[in-house]
């Protein structure tokens, strides 16, 4: 068995075979062939992380002892770089990534952030004094404490699975919950392996728990309905976001959702075509598989040739699918489902008017993987589906606008509002309309939001709350305010 193919669960401090010693298939989406196997995690063995996370939060000091646990997760923090090549081989391996995203965004770059929760834990206000008041002839001092929220169940996705792990594990652990990692199907490694390294740190018995499962809904629907469970941390579809969001109402969770996006990029009538249109080589990056990426072109009907001879240039001239991919963008997609999803909405595309400028299909040079080629449609109206909804794939829409104004409406047309971008050759210009856009990040002028003390969530229906930063940190903190009489 490869170093980086941990196929236990991780339960109440012990890894451990699920329950009768159950499996499943683990696909390389590059090569479409069998990896190896995970542990595949049985309502039973879901209801003993839970109580061994309920537990450790209500019987152990794990969540009053700031100094104490921030001290046993910069262990954890140093296991995930003794372990990093390990986790680098997981996640090219279960997800496709190009080595280039590898050492980036899917490994090196979300352990070398690892660390910023527990900066902000050591030096985090837990308790303010806000003086003294009278009520009724009663004199009070009142003191306002944070203190940790309770059990969190993580939920995440296979797109990104170390930097989405790491983004809500770290600061619940931080906080001071406990934890229950539940993992995409698709990329159950790069979970599993976080449990050998957090059995190695010696975190306590049942303060971080990693189950792993074939199904994607029977996990998830236990963890979101247990009374036991106090948030619930989800990425995924929105969807899929409705259910955990209904799942939960019953028992009053509080529920953090991160969910699709439709996000626009707005070129300006007075941007520099050439260097801003730079910026659609990130619908291929991770062959498009990112929330957050700006799908929807939008330039000005005026220039809209000379745009579609540039990102044709530029998206044609990409390399994909060679043996060395330390130097490439697009990887496979997830699953051979996927892909079949992504073609399907081309195919409608097609259907609905849109003019197909380039790809459009499998292509035809690669004999293995999950491929799609970049695909770019032209003369699309928003109101078509491949404008409006999140196809998760190599694909961009290019939409002309008559005026700032029509391309601040399509921009904000969406019920989505997780991202976007905007170029312009006034910074100025560009931040007053980044402004007036309906999202949770925005990137102007070619800036990238991404890093730990950035809070990243959307607006609409890209969910609630946000993670990273400071305000992720107190997604899982809860507020109390004590009055003393004097």
């Amino acid at each position: 068995m490869s170093s980086f193919a941990e196929q236990r669960l991780y339960i109440d401090g012990t890894l451990c075979d699920a329950e009768g010693g159950r499996v499943y298939d683990n696909i390389n989406p590059l090569t479409e062939e069998l990896a190896g196997v995970a542990a595949d995690a049985s309502c039973a063995d879901a209801e003993r992380a839970i109580a061994a996370a309920r537990r450790a939060f209500d019987e152990t000091e794990w969540s009053r002892d700031h100094l104490g646990r921030a001290k046993i997760l910069r262990r954890f923090v140093q296991g995930l770089n003794s372990h990093i090549d390990a986790l680098r081989a997981a996640v090219a391996t279960e997800t496709g990534a190009t080595q280039f995203f590898v050492n980036g965004p899917q490994c090196d770059g979300p352990v070398a952030m690892a660390s910023w929760p527990l900066d902000y834990l050591e030096q985090f206000t837990w308790q303010r004094d806000i003086g003294h008041y009278e009520v009724m002839g009663i004199k009070s001092r009142r003191i306002v404490f944070k203190e940790a929220a309770g059990v969190v169940a993580a939920i995440s996705p296979w797109n990104f699975p170390i930097q989405i792990n790491l983004a809500k594990c770290m600061p619940a652990l931080a906080a001071g919950c406990t934890v229950i990692l539940k993992a995409a199907p698709e990329t159950p490694w790069t979970a599993s392996l976080l449990g050998r390294i957090a059995e190695e740190a010696g975190l306590p018995a049942g303060v971080f728990n990693v189950l792993t499962a074939k199904d994607p809904a029977e996990i998830g629907a236990i963890l979101s309905t247990d009374p036991r469970i106090d948030v619930v941390s989800f990425t995924g579809s929105t969807a899929v976001g409705k259910t955990v969001m209904r799942n939960a109402a019953d028992t009053v969770k509080r529920v953090f959702l991160e969910l699709g996006g439709k996000s626009a990029m707005v070129v300006l009538d007075d941007a520099d075509l050439e260097s801003a249109l730079f910026g659609v080589f990130a619908v291929c990056a991770h062959s498009g598989q990112g929330c957050a990426i700006p799908t929807r072109l939008l330039i000005p009907r005026a220039r809209l040739a000379e745009a579609e001879a540039l990102v044709t240039a530029y998206l044609g001239g990409l390399s994909y699918g060679s043996l060395d991919t330390s130097a490439e963008m697009q990887g496979p997609l997830i699953s051979e489902r996927q892909r079949q999803r992504v073609l399907a909405y081309i195919e409608q595309g097609k259907a609905e008017g849109a003019r197909l400028l380039m790809g459009g299909g499998v292509p035809a040079h690669l004999k293995r993987g999950f491929f799609v080629e970049p695909t770019v449609f032209s003369d699309v109206d928003n109101s078509m589906s491949i404008a409006r909804e999140e196809i998760f794939g190599p694909v961009l829409v290019i939409i002309p606008y008559d005026s700032e104004a029509d391309a601040l409406r399509i921009a904000n047309d969406s019920i989505y509002g997780l991202s976007g971008a905007v170029y312009s050759a006034s910074e100025a210009r560009a931040m007053n309309f980044a402004s007036r856009v309906r999202s949770g990040t925005m990137m102007v002028n070619g800036g990238n939001f991404l890093g730990p003390d950035a809070p990243f969530g959307g607006y609409k229906q890209s969910g609630n709350g946000r993670e990273m930063g400071p305000e992720g940190f107190e997604e899982y903190l809860e507020t109390k305010t004590v009055a003393v009489a004097v």
